[in-house]
């Protein structure tokens, strides 16, 4: 390697060569174009309402087996669309498609997806205003339309 009292061209050409690879550098340069920022669907809100686009079946990850009810859902502030877990057992029957909902965050990890279920974020808590709880507990009936 050339280190002596010519060897700055070659010097020069290293230190370009290895600049990108700085970790530091690299956290920097991402940070400054906004890449290491997560997409927030409900823009900073603790809920949000939508209407149900359809029913559908989520499989869970690994060891565990099962079909998780889930139904798709496009919000009304900005017209997004995301998948929303109906909560525990009959939860689904309750709630049919062009119904309006209230989702909120499941509350996994850093606003990840909680447990067994792949990129499911959100769970479903009203239908039509009536909470799903009170629905499947049959206290209250879900309004017709």
């Amino acid at each position: 390697m050339a280190e002596g009292e010519f060897a700055a061209r070659s010097l020069e050409k290293k230190r370009q060569k290895w600049r990108g690879k700085d970790r530091k550098r690299q956290k920097k340069i991402k940070a400054r174009m906004g890449l290491n920022k997560r997409e927030d669907l409900l823009e900073g809100a603790p809920q949000a309402r939508g209407i149900v686009i359809e029913k559908r079946g989520v499989t869970a990850k690994q060891p565990n087996s099962g079909i998780r009810k889930c139904v798709r859902v496009q919000l009304i502030k900005n017209g997004k669309q995301i998948t929303a877990l109906a909560p525990k057992d009959g939860a689904i029957k309750f709630i049919d498609e062009h119904d309006e909902v209230l989702v909120e965050g499941i509350g996994g990890g850093q606003g990840g997806s909680m447990g067994d279920l792949w990129g499911v974020k959100y769970r479903v808590t009203h239908v039509n205003g009536i909470s799903l709880q009170m629905l499947r507990k049959g206290k209250k009936e879900k309004v017709k339309r």
